[in-house]
């Protein structure tokens, strides 16, 4: 597989997890999966959250596609592209750690934004645990942070029509 192939392959799955995690927030964690991540919604002073089972489906994910890339564990049966996906996976998952545990929930590090993307990053997460429940809500990707001022207004619709319960600070 030539360098160019490999190189737009871990791109393009980097992009494609940014859907894949919005597609999982919005539908498997607010929906059926929301008993593993209520508690990240929920004030608590544990170092660990269930949410954090998430990142070990993510690392299943890139574990398994390195796995079915694997010549020593598939012999001729490997599928090269597989290593590329996983390392795609992976790169995404390292990037989510920091961004999202690090950056906006402040588990690794202390750094709060001022101005620039960061500080939109940081905006926008905090607009999307302003709803109480699962039901509404915004911003559900992780790397791609949309306009908060859009967001407080799609936030307010939700609200004005009873789909959303925003918290008193943000009502």
């Amino acid at each position: 597989m030539s360098l160019p192939a490999i190189i737009l392959i871990v791109l393009a799955t980097f992009v494609a997890m940014e859907f894949v995690a919005w597609a999982s927030h919005k539908y498997i964690m607010h929906g059926w999966g929301w008993g593993w991540h209520r508690d990240h919604h929920e004030p608590h002073d544990k170092r660990l959250e269930k949410n954090d089972l998430y990142g070990l489906v993510g690392a299943a994910m890139s574990i398994s596609m390195f796995a079915i890339g694997s010549p020593m564990l598939l012999g001729a049966s490997a599928w090269a592209p597989g290593t590329w996906i996983g390392l795609g996976i992976l790169l995404y998952g390292i990037v989510y750690t920091l961004v999202h545990d690090g950056l906006i929930h402040q588990r690794y590090f202390r750094w709060v934004p001022k101005s620039g993307y960061a500080k939109r990053l940081v905006q926008a997460h905090k607009l999307h645990h302003a709803t109480v429940g699962k039901e509404g809500g915004v911003s559900f990707g992780f790397v791609l942070a949309r306009d908060p001022a859009v967001l407080k207004q799609e936030l307010k619709a939700q609200r004005e029509a009873g789909i959303a319960v925003v918290r008193e600070a943000l009502g």
